[in-house]
């Protein structure tokens, strides 16, 4: 009896402290939306304004974040950066849950042949390489630009989802609700769209908001590659880029704290809601 309470204890220790990061981390999604919806409104100066005569400046109340090497106000780049992060992550997340549970739904209800091409040699062709390297040799080729950095994201991202949607399938196809389906006649279109997709869903949601995480990431590290947005854009992997030489590291450290945190707080933020969706969707997360 004494293990047992001290389990239920310990679960229930684990559930205040999941609900308390999932909580924290909607409350930064929510700023970041706010301040990416009102970011003209809630800049302090024009992003790309450049004032030699102020570079450098330390945070102040004139300039809360301070300024970088071409005078240019930090906080009001570090704003108008969440817009484009959470554009890209956005976009890229809804168009490779598209294409991905289409793909996915349609390998693992056929299965067969259409599996084994699918599955087989689709996924595999894209697996075979790591994701970001791929997304550098796509973006190479496309060109540097934001249209062509989230083509090339959304190309390498939507295998995630479609093996995450055929494990699903294929699992779902042989409940008996779905047998019984069949027997009365049903087309494999209404059998997959109408009793079969919304009960393998769930774990979708999880992996879409990871999957912001990873696009909020991705763009900075292209874009502080070079391979991005292109500056004078006020991306985080930008600034991040633009505030690594030595000189602007000793004259101003901020220019690059301040990205650097944006981004984490993003990243972290994607990661609790997407942890307290898991905890909270899969019973098994649950019973643990």
């Amino acid at each position: 009896m004494l293990g047992a309470t001290e389990n239920e204890v310990q679960s229930s220790k684990y559930k205040v402290q999941m609900n308390r990061l999932t909580v924290i981390g909607l409350v930064i999604v929510v700023v970041l939306v706010i301040v990416a919806l009102f970011a003209p409104w809630i800049a302090t100066y024009d992003v790309g304004a450049t004032n030699l005569s102020m570079r450098y400046l330390p945070p102040s109340a004139a300039h809360w974040f301070g300024t970088d090497s071409t005078g240019r106000d930090i906080f009001s780049r570090v704003v108008f950066g969440a817009r484009i992060s959470l554009q890209v992550g956005l976009i890229v997340v809804t168009v490779s849950a598209i294409i991905g549970t289409l793909l996915g739904a349609i390998a693992g209800y056929y299965g067969g042949w259409v599996d084994r091409i699918v599955s087989g040699y689709v996924f595999n062709v894209f697996l075979a390489f790591p994701g970001l390297l791929l997304a550098i040799a796509m973006v190479a080729f496309l060109g540097a630009g934001l249209n062509k950095l989230i083509l090339a994201l959304c190309i390498i991202g939507w295998v995630g989802y479609a093996r995450l949607i055929r494990g699903q399938v294929l699992k779902v196809r042989e409940y008996d609700f779905v047998q019984a389906a069949r027997a009365l006649g049903a087309s494999d279109a209404r059998i997959l769209f109408i009793h079969i997709l919304p009960n393998a869903i769930q774990p979708l949601i999880v992996q879409a908001s990871l999957g912001m995480a990873g696009a909020v990431l991705s763009e900075a590290a292209l874009s502080f590659l070079g391979l991005g947005v292109p500056p004078p854009a006020p991306s985080w992997g930008v600034m991040i880029e633009e505030a690594r030489d030595l000189s602007t590291l000793q004259a101003a450290p901020h220019a690059l704290i301040f990205p650097g945190i944006a981004i984490a707080l993003t990243v972290l933020a994607f990661n609790f809601i997407g942890d307290g969706l898991r905890e909270h969707l899969d019973p098994r997360q649950r019973a643990r």
